[in-house]
């Protein structure tokens, strides 16, 4: 078996916050799906920096990545943080999807959720309370997009987020988080492949 995995997105999937690649989310995440699926997997990233759902689809369209099996999309703090409006936002990530299907780079995509913001060490209180509940708001609007979208999963991250799991900045995520963000994109993913190969077996 060999899958074909994009990661695409902001600093969080550039992997800002880890001292390298191996230790961010993209490579550690390559890894595990190669253990898992017992296969290669060949990986690409697309990230930048402060990128919000228009930047992300930018970003995309200007790199023009090979065509993958899974895409991983992770944005939407910086849509918070720079107070894009979640209905604009929503359509912007639409337009990724929609151009990662139609263009033939993805057969799944995959938005995880937003993390607690509420628990980012370097925001201070009140502003944190505003944005855990704006996070909670597109979590709770993302899901409801990607289930009416074909090929295209909202991935829950409860549970997750900790303030011990951040690094110096207070604001990205250290190894440890990717880590177990890696974990859970790994399990999702593992699953879509079971029923892909499921789906074909069952055909006539």
């Amino acid at each position: 078996l060999k899958l074909r995995l994009l990661v695409a997105g902001d600093s969080s999937a550039a992997g800002v916050g880890a001292p390298t690649q191996r230790e961010a989310l993209a490579w550690p995440l390559a890894e595990r799906l190669a253990e898992r699926l017992a296969g290669r997997v060949r990986w690409q990233l697309v990230a930048q920096s402060g990128l919000t759902s228009e930047g992300v689809y930018d970003e995309l369209v200007g790199a023009q990545p090979p065509p993958a099996d899974v895409a991983v999309v992770v944005v939407g703090v910086n849509d918070i943080t720079k107070d894009v409006p979640l209905g604009v936002a929503l359509r912007h990530r639409s337009r990724i999807a929609d151009w990662l299907r139609a263009q033939g780079k993805a057969r799944h995509v995959i938005f995880p959720a937003l993390p607690e913001m509420e628990k980012f060490p370097a925001v201070p209180k009140p502003l944190s309370w505003y944005a855990g509940r704006a996070a909670r708001r597109n979590n709770i609007a993302q899901r409801r997009w990607a289930a009416q979208q074909a090929g295209v999963a909202h991935l829950d991250m409860d549970g997750v987020t900790h303030p011990s799991l951040f690094c110096e900045d207070g604001f990205h995520p250290a190894p440890a988080l990717y880590a177990k963000v890696a974990d859970r994109l790994a399990d999702h993913i593992v699953a879509l492949v079971a029923a892909d190969a499921s789906s074909t077996t069952e055909t006539p």
